[in-house]
């Protein structure tokens, strides 16, 4: 990774910090969708010294780009900026109910299968679960976690027309509520 891809990332990882998990430790004010003030963000970033560096253009990358990953996880509308998913502060962001595709993944650790096969997937410390669209994309997200991430296929369309509800976040990454295990297929490796 370049110096540049670096910065990148720290930025995107501070955003993250400051816009899914800690705001008022920075005392940020996040309403109830999430949404905060980009100017205080800005403002925030000038007065910590890892960040003075980091301009307006610089997190106006990071929402349109990601950080290297391709993944967009932040969104600005006018002078506001929030994460789109992923709080672990509580919060009701609104996303409209859709119509999942049929199959959607996620990732996680070996450790957690036993407790996923008897309870299914639950959203733990955040607010929904998270799903991928692709195969790829869910052991990216489950490498966050475990050096060896399982990828497990849900049954998404069928967990709708059970009652489950689906969000989609952006194009790659849809929330739910909890998963019962009947919609889950784990990869066969996992199974011994």
């Amino acid at each position: 990774m370049n110096p540049e891809q670096a910065r990148r990332v720290k930025l995107s990882k501070f955003l993250a910090l400051i816009l899914r998990h800690q705001p008022e430790r920075f005392g940020l004010h996040l309403d109830e969708e999430g949404w905060a003030s980009l100017p205080e963000v800005l403002e925030i970033l000038q007065g910590l010294p890892n960040f003075r560096w980091a301009t307006r253009a610089d997190v106006l990358e990071i929402v349109e780009r990601g950080s290297g990953d391709e993944k967009r996880r932040f969104e600005i509308a006018g002078d506001r900026i929030r994460a789109r998913y992923g709080h672990t502060v509580p919060l009701a962001p609104r996303y409209p109910p859709c119509q999942p595709p049929p199959i959607l993944y996620h990732g996680t650790s070996s450790h957690a299968l036993n407790h996923i096969r008897r309870e299914g997937l639950r959203p733990m410390r955040r607010q929904y679960v998270h799903l991928s669209a692709d195969p790829e994309t869910a052991v990216r997200v489950g490498a966050r976690h475990t050096p060896k991430p399982v990828v497990l296929t849900v049954r998404a369309a069928e967990a709708a027309t059970a009652g489950v509800l689906f969000y989609r976040a952006d194009e790659g990454t849809y929330l739910s509520g909890p998963i019962p295990p009947q919609f889950l297929e784990f990869p066969e490796e996992s199974e011994k």
